[in-house]
């Protein structure tokens, strides 16, 4: 267990620069102050149509404000031990570093590196070498979201029945899409067999890890969809923001479910959905 001492030596000064928020002015107010906000999750995961078993994870929690989704990798079942401890360890860690005194970036970036070496530690274990899991993981920072993802799983943001992809996959598709061999359009319909969930980066494959990481304006009505590619793999952007919006909040998960279930349910489907909410 790292002491408190080590955790802050993990910080890089960089980054909580980079995603701390500028420090306030406090000239003459002008425009109202801002109505608190709260923040209401809902969470499912279903093992699909095709899988015997459910090698994707989720967590959270609502009082220290940490959500993560995991979909794991291996043989056997050494998927569902990845994901499960990466879960763990990005919740508890996250909880534990919560009196240390540093910024919520920071603690995020601590509690995914402290995930990446729990996976990496027990894969090497013979029976579950080479394991892994993505990774996207949201937590609340006031009136904002700080997102981080490795992998495919990926971050929404859903408002005013509009909905766009907040994270950045790290998968052999999208580095065709980002040098150019393919068009965001001509993915959809290419055929690439066999490589659509082959990704760049996961938790545990190695002894470090490189997450990217996002910020997110709340505001009162914002949702925030988290979910592994057996869902968004089925669902456009504005296929999630119709069903979301036309969905009562605590069954928008299983409507989203049961759509990608309609269309194949090829992997396992897990999503956690978060709606700011008047406090």
């Amino acid at each position: 267990m790292r002491n408190e001492n080590a955790l802050e030596e993990t910080m890089t000064e960089d980054f909580t620069n980079e995603l701390s928020p500028p420090a306030p002015s406090f000239g003459q107010l002008t425009e109202p102050l801002p109505t608190p906000l709260r923040i209401a999750v809902s969470a499912l995961s279903d093992v699909g149509c095709v899988r015997a078993n459910n090698e994707d994870c989720f967590g959270y929690d609502e009082i220290i404000g940490i959500y993560a989704v995991c979909d794991g990798m291996g043989g056997m079942a050494s998927g569902e031990v990845a994901s499960a401890h990466a879960v763990a360890a990005i919740v508890s860690n996250y909880a534990a570093s919560a009196s240390a005194g540093i910024p919520v970036s920071a603690r995020l970036l601590f509690a995914i590196n402290a995930a990446n070496q729990d996976v990496w530690e027990n894969g090497q274990i013979p029976e579950h070498r080479g394991m892994g899991t993505t990774a996207v993981v949201a937590a609340l920072d006031g009136d904002k979201l700080i997102v981080g993802n490795v992998g495919d799983s990926r971050a929404y943001i859903v408002h005013d029945g509009q909905c766009a992809q907040l994270t950045v996959d790290h998968s052999y598709v999208n580095e065709l899409i980002r040098n150019g061999s393919l068009t965001i359009e001509s993915a959809r319909t290419a055929d690439l067999r066999g490589m659509e969930s082959i990704i760049t980066r996961a938790v545990g494959v190695a002894a470090e890890v490189q997450p990217d990481f996002f910020s997110v304006d709340l505001k009162q009505g914002t949702a925030v969809l988290l979910a592994s590619d057996g869902l968004t793999r089925y669902l456009l952007p504005d296929e999630i923001a119709a069903i979301v919006s036309a969905s009562p909040f605590d069954f928008a998960c299983t409507a989203l479910i049961d759509v990608a279930k309609q269309r194949g349910g090829a992997d396992n489907i897990t999503c956690i959905l978060l709606l700011a909410q008047a406090a």
